[in-house]
């Protein structure tokens, strides 16, 4: 016989607050993402940027050599900008986290499904404690090979965040959210208030609509897409990753929830006005 709702109600109301000490201020409050290596896999970065100068450790570039991808050190930066821009966000949000450059895409911000496999399997493979993946493909051949890719991360230790098609179509790897954060964009300026849409595919939604950000050359642009929400996620999870170096996507993917959840309240709350 099924419980009733005064005693499903009674029981939640009895049952320990599990997630209480899941707050801001002790998980990254006072962090700057120090000593945490945060891959972008994207269009490169422009390092000369003054905004970026000293914080990009490696520039690497995806090239075909008999018939193969592989990486050479890279200095043609960011024809793009979409990296750039990327690489913008996650500094300013944890200023002192490394970050590490794999260029896979070329000046129209657009790839071979090749070469986006071989830019994660690099960053994999370099161990990076957070992978930037604003970026995705639609083409169901790469269905397996990301999947099978981001379990190799996920028992790493490597924690990969990757943006929705900001078109109305299914992407890899985003929708493969067992072994990743995935993120969709709202409206919004603070990074921090982002949200979690429970039983759907893209989980987390943070702010990516006019999002200012560093531009190659030195500039700024203000920018709208789900790319540009999760390098939000991403910096975020360099703060933790500082704050506690040995917690595993698992756990990560745990705490981001937690705060979503709590974010989704104090909105409700402040919409609805004290009782």
């Amino acid at each position: 016989m099924a419980k009733s709702d005064a005693a499903v109600e009674a029981a939640e109301e009895a049952a320990p607050d599990l997630w209480a000490a899941i707050t801001p201020e002790t998980i990254w409050t006072g962090r700057t993402g120090r000593g945490v290596k945060v891959a972008i896999v994207d269009s490169g970065i422009d390092t000369n940027h003054p905004a970026l100068k000293g914080k990009v450790k490696e520039s690497v570039e995806a090239v075909i050599e008999n018939g193969r991808v592989t990486f050479k050190p890279s200095t043609s930066g960011d024809a793009a900008g979409h990296g750039t821009a990327c690489a913008g966000i996650i500094t300013e949000i944890a200023p002192d986290a490394e970050l590490y450059s794999i260029k896979v895409l070329g000046a129209n911000a657009s790839g071979s499904g090749e070469m986006f496999v071989a830019g994660l399997d690099y960053a994999v493979r370099q161990r990076m404690h957070v992978i930037n993946l604003s970026l995705g493909t639609t083409k169901p051949d790469y269905y397996k090979p990301l999947g099978d890719l981001l379990h190799r991360a996920y028992h790493a230790g490597c924690i990969v965040v990757a943006a929705a098609n900001n078109l109305p179509q299914p992407s890899y790897p985003s929708i493969l959210t067992s072994s990743l954060v995935s993120v969709v964009k709202r409206e919004g300026g603070d990074p921090f208030n982002f949200g979690y849409r429970y039983g759907n595919v893209i989980e987390l939604v943070a702010p990516g609509v006019q999002v200012r950000t560093t531009w190659p050359g030195g500039g700024y642009r203000q920018l709208t897409g789900n790319s540009f929400a999760c390098p939000c996620i991403a910096g975020i999870i360099a703060l933790i990753k500082e704050a506690y170096p040995d917690l595993t996507p698992f756990q990560i993917k745990t705490i981001l929830y937690a705060i979503a959840q709590r974010n989704q309240l104090k909105i409700e709350q402040e919409v609805e006005g004290p009782a």
